[in-house]
């Protein structure tokens, strides 16, 4: 269980924060970069969630709660310590991965086929869940670029891959199952 009685440290004004096994790292970190744009993803969620449907919302709420298991998993360094950590660390697994893929066939099934790209916009639930997308898109890069120098948790990347689909259809579903999505028309402009 998690207490915070004091919000406020001060361990972090000289520019470091702690790793979760209390390693000390610039906040510039590439592992800091990488978890906090997950709990970046989280907060632009919250937002959505202020426009989703009981249902859509569930899936959303969810979905903040594994980015929260996210965070845990990467700001905790050597993958390989984990069996004799006096706490387990908390890791993504491939069931995380799975439901959101249950969840794409389940929405896609509604959809029809696209015929042409299609702009963030219709609905305001739509336009969240597109900045989503592309927030899940930095965060997966920033913990691709994170794997290429230290072990990280391969289902993190996956995860992350998997969530901006997720975010792509689920914005889809938010436009009346894609029928007021905003088409990109090539050279409407010229």
């Amino acid at each position: 269980m998690v207490v915070l009685n004091k919000i406020y440290t001060r361990t972090g004004d000289a520019g470091e924060t702690a790793l979760g096994d209390g390693t000390r790292v610039a906040k510039y970190d590439a592992r800091v970069e990488a978890y906090g744009t997950s709990d970046e993803l989280n907060a632009v969620l919250g937002l959505a969630r202020l426009h989703a449907s009981d249902e859509m919302d569930a899936q959303l709420s969810r979905i903040q709660n594994d980015l929260f298991d996210l965070g845990a998993d990467l700001c905790r360094p050597d993958l390989s310590g984990d069996k004799d950590a006096e706490y387990p660390p908390l890791r993504m697994v491939a069931s995380q991965i799975d439901r959101l893929e249950a969840e794409i066939d389940a929405m896609n099934a509604r959809l029809e086929p696209l015929r042409s790209f299609i702009l963030p916009g219709g609905s305001a639930l739509s336009a969240y869940l597109h900045q989503c997308r592309t927030v899940a898109r930095r965060a997966e890069r920033r913990a691709v670029e994170l794997a290429s120098t230290e072990e990280i948790n391969p289902a993190a990347i996956r995860y992350l891959n998997r969530l901006s689909d997720w975010f792509f259809v689920a914005a889809r579903i938010a436009n009346d199952d894609g029928k007021n999505d905003v088409l990109w028309v090539p050279g409407a402009n010229r």
